[in-house]
């Protein structure tokens, strides 16, 4: 999906993380700029919680429902 000239990739889970959407944004720097859509949640990046691997030890539908 594009927004704004930044291509974002939605990752929409299933099974165990059912209801669990991730929005990624690849930059080429940590101070590029970009605008940020009205859609997008909390930041998450550097969450060991949605990281892949972590997904599967540890499923989003187990998570408190504050998480």
């Amino acid at each position: 999906m594009f927004h704004a000239g930044k291509r974002w990739e939605i990752d929409e889970f299933e099974g165990d993380n059912r209801g669990l959407i991730v929005a990624e944004l690849e930059l080429q720097s940590q101070d590029e700029a970009f605008q940020k859509p009205s859609w997008l949640g909390l930041e998450v990046t550097g969450d060991f919680r949605y990281f892949n691997s972590a997904l599967l030890r540890n499923p989003y539908k187990n998570w408190k429902k504050d998480a």
